[in-house]
Formats: structure tokens, C-alpha cells, sequence
């Protein structure tokens, strides 16, 4: 699936020079601080009633999970699955869904094949409407699942923890939360903040602003009018302004612009939007499918989208044509090096390319075009971003890669110029590669009392990304010496599924301490930096973004805090091999009434 080169495009040394001064533009040396939280009133969660209240709970029980989208979802489903029933999922906001519960964004929908990323289609018999599922459909679904396999009883929503404290002598972990809870739980899962915490550009007079403003991840319809759904229509007399060019922004431009008076579009990084050509489903099709189909096909989406190439593409979507080769692997020769790149280009060209046949206006089409590489940054699929900038009232203010000046009381400032708007969107996204515990909102203390941020002071210490020495009987589904993959419901799938087999078998084994040895982090460190090293060449020449911590200066923080940049289905392969393994490699565990055993 190599794209052809056009006859008369840029050279190579053009296009190399050009990625060059693009990311240099970008640079900035606060690196990951640029960034900053949500206020208490931006993080307010505006889909319930205030006042909810309940009486605390106070129990034992097996297992408490913390977070309530897939991941802590599928954990709670797969443990039911091995008998393991006694289960608390703790969930800050009012239903489960995760994302899919906070992004309720007009025009909001999963850029993933509805049918790969919708996770256990055959066990609920859900048929997606579409071939991208859009985020109202995703978030019912959350709910049907949770309904189907009976997870509501064992949900405590609108709930923070505020501590998690690991008692030796007990061998559990003592859990206290927001509405006064205390959890007592033999095994602790944190399955929540891989896309939970959501992030503002640190803009100096960003308090300032005296119109309303809000992230995308708190949409206000009160405000706006309409739904996800529905035309907003109060927004006719309105000047709208929209911080962001990323996946986000992609959806929701189209949706603001057939509603608002002007809308200013403030750009620092042009994002890459393919043609996504959405569908409704096949009906004939999706019943005529077999048992196993719904595997077979997360698989051979995985491979053709890690450059694996399988014989026959299931998918055949912009996401398999785009990645069929990987351009960032390490190159076992100069000739091959040069040929990855070549591909490369001659992909993002092609991106760039259909802009000059969309956008009307030719500074505007040249000022959205991405000069990055496709493996940089998560490339978009969207058949109506690109049109919007043909109607009148959208203005694209590209801030050439330095953001936002300054935000005043009445709008936006760039280049000595104020933007006066009424309403402020913050499409930035959620912190992603920042501390665990910082995106969980609480910093759990293992063995001695020591808090995950003094063990991971100098970055993370795992093995597989899921077990973690000094924390016993804790278990993560986490990007942090983890997986990674374009479906991210694939990776959630098999960490929930890998973490239900560990619990399963320390209870079948009558293991009641499970804790890795440093050695075995750090082989496992070892490999995820011989992996990472055949990347690193490809990485140094990409724009910031959350894949590279903002090319953030490399410490041993950033060292440690690597994710498997291999194939996920080579991630997945870990693990399965060390749960074969008669005995756990790697670990000391301690059995009831026994000593430790390595």
C-alpha cells in the first residue's frame, strides 16, 4: 500500500529541512510544564445533579478497582469470568464510560472501526450503527455492558479516592475515598488516568477571561444549546474560539462552525486528516459473521496498522492504509533507512495534497498542512474538518507553532492582535504521559509507607507495566512501561484480561502477597530500551506532542517512563509467556501461612 510520489513534489532534502524548521518552531523549554489542570469549576462534572449523597461504605472485599471506563470495566468482567465476583469499582464520575462518559462534545465519535474497538460485541450481541461508533453509541454501550454483566452493584460513582495504604500485617490494601468509604481489598487495581485527566495550555491571563469558557471534556449545552445530536442554536449571535488542531478539534470544528456568528480557529500544530468515509453498517454482513470474528479481526487490524502487512486487510480504513508500513522501526541498513523515510513522506504528502483540493483558499490550505512524520503525532480521519474552512465565518489563526500570546477579559491575543470571542473552548486534550499519580488524583503508599511519588521519583519501576516492586498486590493497566497501540480498547482488553489471570491464580495457588524483584524491572526495563533505541532516530525529528513528552529534555524520569513502542500483539506475546510460566518469573510471592517465595 506505498503511496505514489508526486512527479513534481518537494525532494526529500526539501521535505527534511522543512520537518526541521517546523519542529523548531515548537520547541519549548518548559517542555511538559507548558501545561496546566483544570480549575474546580472547569473539572465540575456538568451531567449530574449537585447534591448527591449516600452513606460511606465500609467493607472487605477481594478486589477494588479504581476507575470505571474499559479498562476497569473489563477488569471487573474478565475477574467475573474466573468466579471472582467481590468486586468494588470506585469512579469519579456518574456512570461508567470512562472517555466515552466525559467527551460528549458535538460531533464526538471513536476514530477506530466501530467493530475492533468496541470490546466483547459477540458476548452482548450489540450491533454498532456505524462504521465509527460516534461518542453517544459508545457511552450507551458502556452502560450496556456494565448492565449485561452486572456491574452496576458493585459501583461507587461520583467518588474520588483520597488514599491507599498498604497494611503488612493485614496483607491488604486499606482504601478511604471521598463519601467516607474505607475499602479494605486484597488486590488493588488502578485502571483509571491513561485519558482521564484533563489538561489547559498554560496561557498567561488564562483566569482572566469574563466569557464562558470550558473544555471540550465538560461541554455545556445550557450554554451553547442543542445536544450531541441537535444544532447548537445559541450559539447564531456568538463569537466562538477554539484552542486546538488535534484529534478533538477535528470533530468538533464542523459542529461549531454550521452553529456559531464567527468562529476563530487557533492553531499552533496542523494535525493530518485523512478521508475517514464513515458508513452505515452492513446488516447482512455483521449477522453472517462466524464465532471468533470479532478476535480475528482486533488482530489483523493490529497487524496491518504496525506494519506487519497481513495477507488479507479486514479493515481497509484510512488507519490500516496510513500505517500498512512502519516508518519508525530501527532500519538494519542505510539503503533501508532511506526507504522508510521516502515512504513516509510520500504518505504525509498525500495528506497534504487533498488539503490543496479541499481548502478553497490556498494560504489557508498551506497554512493547515502537517509537516511531521505519520508515526509523530495520532493522525485523524474526518470528511468535514478540512470543508469548514471554506465557509465565511471560520478563521484559521495560525500562531506558526508558538500558541497563544496572552488571553484578556474579552478574547484571545496572538501577534499583538485581541480576538474578542464570547465563548472559549480548550480542545487540549488529557495528560497522558505525565505522573500516575498526579492523573489519578491520589499517590497510593506501599510497603513502609513509601508514596508512589518517592519510589518514582526517578521514574517508573515495573515489570510488564503491571506489577510493581515496593506495592504489593497492586496492579496497573497503564501506558508506563506498558503497551501501545492505535486501538487502544485492543490494549485494555488484554491488560485487564492479563491482570483477571494473575488475581485468579494467586487465589487458586492460595497466594496472598504478590510483589516483582527489582531485578526482573529492570530486565524488563532493559528490553523496553532496546526496543524504544531502533525508534529513538525516527522520534528526535517529530513535532512535540504527548507521544514524545513535548520532546522534553531525556532524563531518567523520561528513561524510565518509556512505553513498549513494539507491536502491541509483541507486548500482548509478554505477557501470555510469562503466564505460562508454571511459576511466575520474577516475582516473590508469599502463600497463607508461609514464607516468601521467589
Amino acid at each position: 500500500m506505498e503511496q505514489e510520489h508526486g512527479a513534481h513534489g518537494p525532494s526529500v532534502d526539501e521535505l527534511r529541512e522543512k520537518y526541521r524548521q517546523e519542529q523548531q518552531k515548537r520547541l519549548r523549554p518548559e517542555g511538559m510544564a507548558q501545561w496546566g489542570e483544570l480549575s474546580e469549576e472547569l473539572d465540575r462534572d456538568p451531567f449530574v445533579e449537585p447534591g448527591f449523597t449516600r452513606d460511606p461504605v465500609v467493607e472487605e472485599t477481594t478486589v477494588v478497582i479504581v476507575g470505571g471506563g474499559f479498562a476497569g470495566m473489563l477488569t471487573a468482567i474478565h475477574l467475573a469470568k474466573h468466579g471472582i465476583t467481590d468486586v468494588r469499582i470506585v469512579e469519579k464520575a456518574g456512570d461508567f464510560g470512562g472517555t466515552w462518559y466525559w467527551n460528549r462534545y458535538p460531533g464526538c465519535m471513536c476514530d477506530v472501526e466501530s467493530y475492533v474497538y468496541l470490546p466483547l460485541l459477540e458476548e452482548t450481541g450489540f450491533m454498532p450503527t456505524e462504521h465509527y461508533a460516534s461518542a453517544p453509541e459508545i457511552f450507551e454501550y458502556s452502560k450496556l455492558l456494565a448492565r449485561t454483566f452486572d456491574l452496576y452493584p458493585r459501583a461507587l460513582f461520583q467518588t474520588d479516592v483520597t488514599g491507599a495504604d498498604w497494611d503488612a500485617e493485614a496483607r491488604r490494601w486499606q482504601v478511604t475515598t471521598s463519601r467516607g468509604d474505607r475499602l479494605s481489598a486484597k488486590f488493588f487495581v488502578l485502571a483509571g488516568g491513561i485519558l482521564h485527566k484533563a489538561k489547559l495550555p498554560g496561557i498567561p491571563g488564562i483566569d482572566a477571561f469574563e466569557g464562558k469558557a470550558f473544555h471540550t471534556s465538560r461541554w455545556d449545552y445550557g450554554y451553547t444549546g442543542g445536544s450531541p445530536t441537535e444544532p447548537m442554536d445559541q450559539l447564531a449571535d456568538k463569537r466562538v474560539a477554539i484552542i486546538g488542531t488535534g484529534a478533538t478539534a477535528v470533530q468538533v470544528v464542523p459542529q461549531v462552525a454550521r452553529s456559531a456568528k464567527e468562529l476563530y480557529v487557533f492553531q499552533r500544530t496542523p494535525g493530518a486528516v485523512g478521508v475517514r468515509n464513515q458508513q452505515p453498517t452492513d446488516v447482512e454482513w455483521f449477522q453472517g459473521q462466524q464465532p471468533g470474528w470479532q478476535h480475528e479481526r482486533i488482530v489483523n487490524f493490529t497487524q496491518a496498522v504496525t506494519g506487519a502487512q497481513p495477507e488479507v486487510d479486514m479493515v481497509g480504513d484510512g488507519w490500516t492504509e496510513v500505517m500498512w508500513v512502519d516508518t519508525q522501526k530501527g532500519a538494519a541498513s542505510a539503503e533501508e533507512a532511506a526507504e522508510l523515510e521516502r515512504i513516509d513522506f510520500e504518505v504525509m504528502e498525500t495528506i497534504r495534497a487533498r488539503i490543496d483540493e479541499v481548502v478553497e483558499d490556498p494560504e489557508t490550505a498551506e497554512r493547515l498542512k502537517p509537516y511531521w512524520g505519520k508515526h509523530c503525532k495520532r493522525v485523524c480521519f474526518h470528511d468535514d474538518y478540512l470543508p469548514a474552512f471554506n465557509r465565511p465565518n471560520v478563521h484559521l489563526v495560525d500562531t506558526e507553532g508558538r500558541g497563544v500570546e496572552a488571553i484578556t477579559r474579552d478574547g484571545l491575543v496572538f501577534d499583538g492582535v485581541e480576538y474578542p470571542v464570547d465563548l472559549l473552548i480548550y480542545a487540549s486534550g488529557f495528560e497522558v504521559t505525565t505522573d500516575l499519580y498526579h492523573r489519578l488524583g491520589f499517590d497510593p503508599k506501599g510497603r513502609d509507607g513509601v508514596a508512589l511519588s518517592q519510589r518514582w521519583a526517578e521514574g517508573a519501576h515495573t515489570l510488564h507495566g503491571v506489577l510493581a516492586s515496593g506495592f504489593p498486590n497492586m496492579l496497573l493497566i497503564s501506558l508506563v512501561q506498558g503497551g501501545f497501540g492505535t486501538n487502544f480498547s485492543h490494549l485494555l482488553s488484554e491488560s485487564a484480561k492479563h491482570v483477571a489471570r494473575i488475581v485468579e491464580a494467586c487465589i487458586d495457588q492460595g497466594i496472598v502477597v504478590i510483589e516483582p524483584e527489582e531485578a526482573a524491572e529492570e530486565e524488563w526495563l532493559a528490553l523496553l530500551l532496546g526496543v524504544g533505541m531502533g525508534n529513538a532516530r525516527y522520534f528526535q525529528t517529530c513535532t512535540p506532542s504527548f507521544y514524545n513528552s513535548e520532546q522534553q529534555a531525556i532524563d531518567s524520569r523520561a528513561v524510565r517512563n518509556l512505553t513498549y513502542t513494539g507491536s502491541l500483539l509483541e507486548y500482548v506475546g509478554y505477557l501470555e509467556r510469562w503466564r505460562d510460566e508454571p511459576e511466575f518469573p520474577g516475582v516473590t510471592v508469599q502463600r497463607a501461612d508461609a514464607g516468601e517465595h521467589g
